[in-house]
């Protein structure tokens, strides 16, 4: 049967200030009337059952993650003790989903992407399937064809084509390239060759509990003591000792980049990771000037500039260009468009200069 995970976690500085550390960008309306969580989950939710979507996220952030999805029971909802990347996530919900389903298949995705149509991804992830009807020990991903020499996204290069049979676009992966510098994306981009790499995947549970044991023998070894108490009373004491001491890694680097039987389907959907306020300006109304606004909002002599007022206060501003103007839970953000990279070491500033309460 199919499962979802979706990985929930975060630390909310990229939306800062509107995001928070128990308030991270999956559990923000940035992009409609729902949650970007709520959005995974409707997403999602066609393919899969309710009682087989797991969401994994912070403790700090479950009670509020568990508020936005009544709807999934609550033993769905899976506290990480601490953070330690996607490698860990994955392979903690890979042995959950195989204990109930032994022949499980997981579509593991994060939970804060904006994907357009639906109907899009639910055939790739159908595409994905008859991948591993085919190769059951196949490990699937998603590309996206490149629009721009974009810096900020890891990247995927193609090798021979396969034959899924239902007109998807597949290759076997040639390798993995971390995000480039300007000249290499462009490179990238004029070659053809290169997806940007979607962080979306489909594999049976047990295939890729058997990558991570080949490929991270310990990391592999602290989640089989885990997972041996699931079930039994002492799951989550288990789980609160030894989860903060595995290894902190990507998947993709403890497993993608390493083994030979990674697939990339060339994602037939319109995707965004939303990474900071500039990507949110897609999604946002633009005025004459080219001023994405959201809430209340007054712009005088002001261009392409982003602009959100939150909490129904009020962001005026006056003869500036190329800004963000942020105002949202007490605190507002000022900032070049330009310099946003540069957010997460001013956020993660905050507690020294005597602000953790802003975080």
């Amino acid at each position: 049967m199919l499962h979802a995970v979706i990985m929930a976690g975060g630390s909310g500085t990229r939306f800062w200030p509107r995001s928070r550390r128990d308030r991270p960008k999956q559990l923000l309306r940035l992009a409609g009337e729902r949650t970007m969580l709520q959005r995974t989950v409707d997403r999602i939710g066609p393919l899969v059952d309710r009682d087989r979507i797991l969401v994994v996220t912070g403790a700090d952030q479950a009670v509020a993650t568990a508020s936005q999805l009544g709807e999934l029971p609550p033993h769905n909802i899976v506290a990480e003790p601490a953070p330690r990347d996607t490698a860990a996530c994955v392979g903690l919900a890979a042995g959950l989903v195989a204990s109930r389903d032994p022949e499980g298949v997981m579509v593991v995705m994060p939970a804060d992407h904006v994907i357009e149509p639906t109907q899009a991804f639910h055939a790739s992830i159908a595409s994905a399937v008859a991948i591993l009807a085919q190769d059951p020990a196949a490990l699937v991903t998603f590309g996206v064809i490149p629009t721009r020499p974009e810096t900020g996204y890891g990247y995927i290069e193609k090798g021979p084509p396969l034959t899924v049979g239902d007109g998807a676009i597949a290759h076997r992966v040639a390798r993995f390239r971390e995000k480039p510098d300007l000249e290499t994306a462009q490179e990238f981009l004029a070659t053809g060759r290169f997806l940007w790499n979607a962080g979306i995947f489909v594999w049976r549970a047990a295939t890729i509990l058997d990558e991570i044991k080949t490929h991270r023998p310990l990391l592999a070894q602290g989640l089989s003591e885990i997972l041996a108490t699931h079930g039994t009373p002492q799951f989550h004491e288990t789980l609160e000792r030894l989860f903060p001491n595995l290894e902190r890694v990507p998947i993709d680097k403890a497993v993608l980049e390493r083994s030979a039987k990674v697939a990339v389907i060339e994602a037939p959907y319109r995707w965004s990771d939303v990474g900071d306020w500039r990507a949110l300006a897609a999604f946002l109304e633009v005025d004459p000037a080219g001023n994405a606004v959201q809430g209340n909002v007054v712009a005088r002599d002001t261009k392409d500039s982003i602009l959100v007022s939150e909490e129904g206060g009020l962001v005026a501003v006056l003869g500036v260009e190329g800004l963000v103007v942020i105002q949202a839970g007490g605190a507002v953000l000022v900032a070049r468009k330009d310099q946003l990279d540069q957010l997460k070491p001013l956020v993660e500033g905050l507690s020294g200069a005597g602000f953790s309460a802003f975080l």
